[in-house]
């Protein structure tokens, strides 16, 4: 394949990758071209915002989770029929797993897609030096540095200064942004407050920065770095399973404000295996979908809408009877919370005998985890790469389940077993994605095709 490629990196976080990048997926869109949005690494959040300026899935390429070998084939499923495909970075450009190099860091990501890198700067306290800062990303590594943008330049005579610096290593500025308060999008504890939570502003502030990077970036410079890729050697990813399950039993997926963090591949794999996938909002929704066989609650922030979640008591016992009927549920952090008796002090839908409730304390990072109990995704013992990230606990009160059957869901090293599984349940803290193991899927939609079906 040869789709038009370029990487958005930054020499730290708080740069403005996800302004660029979003803006520049917007404003391509505008000119009618078809843009694929990627965010490396386990961010579900600036996705979000990728999707609403580029009028389709926003995908992350993560090869701490999924493997370097997948990184190509996922790049090539999500841009196939596409003109061009802007990669978003993570963190600064050669920030990866902590103590392991530069593994899942965006120049990993650059390297494994070939893919030439445009670094964006805030130069708001930046002067010639800036020269120094890029000339030192240019020369460390083997990723191709194509050109900078220049953030939060301040006025004309700043911004002539900033290029000239640039000029001086070799490398072009492509663009130059000015202050903009008018596209700043809020952010709370776990980062920013995601698209779909704040759908109309979303769409205002992509449209702000269509316009912004429009005017202050050259696209047609940017568009020329992205076709100076070379072929990619990769087939295209399928999440058709080989034999998928026989008469389509419906899982639901949550969705809606609450529960905002998901990968695209997750209900791709569920169809592919078979499902009729059904998406249900527990803000909005008082049922589970007819004939609901299994139910797959992914990230979110269900602590900011715990009132809306507790009142909506019909779904919340609906849930409850989904589990007293054996049928399959799989949850993940927010799904965890929300099976929970208790989020904190509401009543949540008591599928765990525990109560969680806010933290101050930020967990986050990946986790080699290995199955402690049998569970719809894996059995005992089986090994996978996750990522943890929240700022709440959720305290067992029994120890147990309801279910006397029910053990701990994982371990890892230098950590309590962690989250709650049966053998048709289970509720973590630990994201997955599931392309690193497309059995996933087919073992979620056999067991609800034969749960529901018995």
């Amino acid at each position: 394949m040869n789709v038009p490629r370029v990487v958005i990196a930054a020499p730290a976080s708080g740069h403005g990758k996800t302004t660029v990048a979003t803006g520049l997926l917007a404003a391509f869109a505008a000119r009618g071209m078809r843009v694929a949005p990627f965010k490396v690494g386990p961010d579900y959040i600036d996705p979000g915002y990728h999707s609403l300026a580029a009028g389709r899935p926003g995908r992350n390429l993560d090869p701490v989770m999924v493997g370097e070998d997948l990184i190509g084939p996922l790049f090539a499923h999500g841009s196939a029929g596409t003109d061009l495909a802007v990669i978003e970075g993570v963190m600064g450009l050669y920030d990866g797993r902590t103590g392991a190099g530069d593994t899942g860091s965006t120049a990993h990501v650059a390297a494994l897609l070939d893919a030439p890198v445009l670094l964006v700067v805030d130069a708001a306290a930046q002067g010639r030096s800036v020269a120094a800062l890029v000339h030192g990303f240019r020369s460390f590594g083997t990723v191709r540095l194509a050109g900078v943008i220049l953030n939060r330049v301040g006025s004309d005579r700043h911004e002539a200064l900033l290029r000239e610096a640039c000029e001086e290593v070799g490398t072009p500025v492509l663009g130059a942004l000015r202050r903009a308060d008018a596209v700043a999008a809020p952010a709370r504890h776990l980062g920013l407050i995601p698209a779909a939570e704040r759908r109309a502003e979303a769409v205002a502030s992509v449209a702000a920065l269509a316009s912004l990077v429009a005017s202050a970036v050259d696209l047609d410079a940017v568009l020329a770095v992205a076709r100076s890729v070379p072929p990619l050697a990769a087939t295209p990813w399928s999440p058709a399973a080989e034999n998928p399950v026989p008469g389509r039993p419906v899982v639901a997926i949550a969705g809606g404000p609450a529960f905002t963090f998901a990968y695209a591949e997750t209900a791709e794999l569920l169809s592919g295996a078979g499902a009729e996938v059904v998406t249900v909002d527990p803000l909005r929704d008082e049922a589970l979908p007819e004939h609901t066989a299994a139910l797959v609650v992914g990230g979110g922030f269900p602590e900011v809408y715990a009132a809306e979640l507790s009142a909506n008591e019909p779904l919340r016992l609906a849930v409850a009877s989904l589990a007293a009927a054996d049928l399959p549920i799989v949850a993940e952090c927010a799904g965890l919370l929300w099976l929970c008796r208790t989020l904190d002090g509401r009543p949540m839908c008591g599928v765990l005998d525990a109560e969680a409730a806010m933290t101050p304390t930020l967990t986050l990072g990946y986790r080699d985890a290995v199955a402690l109990s049998d569970s719809p995704l894996f059995p005992a013992g089986s090994r996978i790469t996750g990522h943890e990230f929240h700022r709440t606990t959720a305290h067992p009160r029994s120890g147990l389940l309801l279910e006397p059957a029910g053990g701990a869901a994982w371990a890892w090293r230098g950590a309590d077993p962690e989250g709650f599984a049966t053998p048709t349940l289970q509720a973590s803290y630990l994201h997955l994605h599931w392309a690193a193991d497309r059995a996933i899927a087919r073992r979620v939609v056999a067991q609800a095709a034969r749960m529901f079906a018995g």
